[in-house]
C-alpha cells in the first residue's frame, strides 16, 4: 500500500536496525491532518526512533515515509520550516530573556508569528523580560513550546512534554495544547502518562517491539468500550463486586434489592492504563 498523500504523516513498512537489533520492524502508520496523535510504548519499543525518522533526524533502513507530503530524509528548507519540535531537553540555563529567545528563533522563519502573540499564547507575557535560567520547570516547558510554534508549524512534535510537571501545571499545559489544535496544528505526542494521552489525543497508537500493536480512539483501545463493567457495592459489611456486560440492568436489580440507594456503589470499566499494560505485555 502506498503512503496516504492526504495524511500529515504516512509510514509504510518502516524498518530501522542498529547492528543486529531491529528497533522498528515493518511499522505502518497514518496521522491525520489537524489531529493530536499520541504514540505510546515502553522504553526501547521504537517510538523515539520512529519519531526521529519522521522529523528527518535519523535515516531509515527500509520503508516509505511521507511527512507533509515529503520524504523527511530529503526534506527541503521550506518543508523543515513547516515543522515544530519540542524536545525533552529545552531552553536550559540560557542567559537570554524569554523575549530574546523567542525573537531569535522567529528570525529563522520567513513568516513567523508575532513574538508577543506567542508569549501570550503560552502564558509567558509577564515573564518576557526574565532570563531563561530563572524560569521554573513549567515555565521553561512553556518556553520550549513557544520556540516550537513561533514559526507557525503545520506539524508539531511533542516529546514527553509534561515530564516533571505538578498536576496543576500539567492541566494548564493541556489547555495550551488544545488551543494549538484549535489553530489547526497537527501534533504527534509521545508520553508515558496515560491520563495525558486520554485527555489530549484524538487517537492513540501503541508500539511494542518495533511494531504498531493497535491504533484507536482512547475510549476504544483494546476493546475498552465493549469490555465487561465491574459493579462494586457493600452488603452485610462486606465489599462485593460483579463483572457484567449489562451494568445498567445489574444496578437496577441491586437498587430493587436494597429498596433505594445501593451502599458504596461503583461501576468501572478497564482504564486506558489497564488495556495498555495488557497490550504491551502480550506483545513481548
Amino acid at each position: 500500500m502506498e503512503p496516504d498523500p492526504e495524511a500529515a504523516i504516512s509510514v509504510r513498512g518502516l524498518v530501522k536496525r542498529y547492528g543486529d537489533f531491529t528497533a522498528v520492524d515493518g511499522l505502518d502508520l497514518d496521522i491525520h491532518r489537524g489531529e493530536i496523535f499520541a504514540l505510546l510504548g515502553p522504553n526501547g519499543a521504537g517510538k523515539t526512533t520512529t519519531v526521529e525518522i519522521c522529523e528527518g533526524y535519523r535515516a531509515r533502513d527500509a520503508g516509505e515515509v511521507r511527512v507533509l507530503g515529503e520524504d523527511p530524509a530529503e526534506g527541503s528548507r521550506a518543508w523543515k520550516a513547516r515543522l515544530g519540535i519540542v524536545l525533552q531537553s529545552g531552553s536550559g540555563d540560557s542567559q537570554l530573556t524569554v523575549r530574546e529567545l523567542v525573537a531569535a528563533q522567529a528570525s529563522y522563519y520567513a513568516d513567523p508569528r508575532d513574538v508577543d502573540e506567542v508569549l501570550a499564547l503560552v502564558g509567558l507575557t509577564e515573564k518576557a523580560g526574565v532570563r531563561g535560567r530563572l524560569l521554573s520547570g513549567g515555565q521553561r516547558r512553556r518556553l520550549d513550546v513557544a520556540l516550537g510554534i513561533v514559526g507557525r508549524p503545520t506539524l508539531l512534535f511533542l516529546d514527553e512534554p509534561t515530564t516533571g510537571f505538578d498536576p496543576e501545571a500539567r492541566r494548564q499545559f493541556w489547555s495550551l495544547i488544545r488551543s494549538l489544535r484549535d489553530l489547526g496544528t497537527t501534533m504527534l505526542l509521545t508520553t508515558h502518562y496515560l491520563d495525558e494521552a486520554e485527555a489530549l489525543a484524538d487517537r492513540v497508537g501503541v508500539i511494542a517491539g518495533g511494531r504498531l500493536v493497535e491504533v484507536a480512539v482512547p475510549g476504544a483501545l483494546g476493546g475498552r468500550e465493549t469490555a465487561p463493567a465491574v459493579v462494586s457495592w457493600s452488603e452485610d459489611g462486606v465489599r462485593r463486586s460483579q463483572a457484567t456486560a449489562t451494568p445498567t440492568a445489574f444496578v437496577a436489580e441491586l437498587a430493587a434489592r436494597f429498596s433505594g440507594e445501593v451502599p458504596d456503589l461503583a461501576v468501572t470499566r478497564p482504564t486506558l492504563e489497564d488495556v495498555y499494560l495488557q497490550m504491551i505485555g502480550d506483545a513481548r
